[in-house]
């Protein structure tokens, strides 16, 4: 996530889309899923420390967030994928 993607609403659309690419390309769909997610033990980690505060710690917080919108946004590209498929 740079600067610029708190101004880009279409960011994590552009980033889910470019996962979803990958995968179309072959990528295994749990392999792509972990790294788009922040793993629990991280989430942990900046919880817990203790100079993980203030300003750092809202911008830890906006990762976050946006992790977790890109995941779901390409869950949703994976799924609705999966129907197309099947309806075929």
């Amino acid at each position: 996530m740079t600067p610029r993607d708190d101004f880009d609403p279409l960011a994590p659309q552009r980033e889910a889309a470019f996962f979803y690419g990958l995968f179309l390309r072959g990528h295994p769909l749990d392999s792509l899923r972990q790294d788009i997610d922040v793993p629990r033990p991280v989430v942990t980690r900046w919880a817990n420390a203790r100079d993980y505060q203030g300003v750092f710690r809202s911008d830890l917080d906006r990762i976050y967030e946006y992790r977790k919108r890109v995941l779901a946004i390409f869950d949703g590209l994976v799924s609705s994928d999966n129907v197309s498929l099947s309806l075929q």
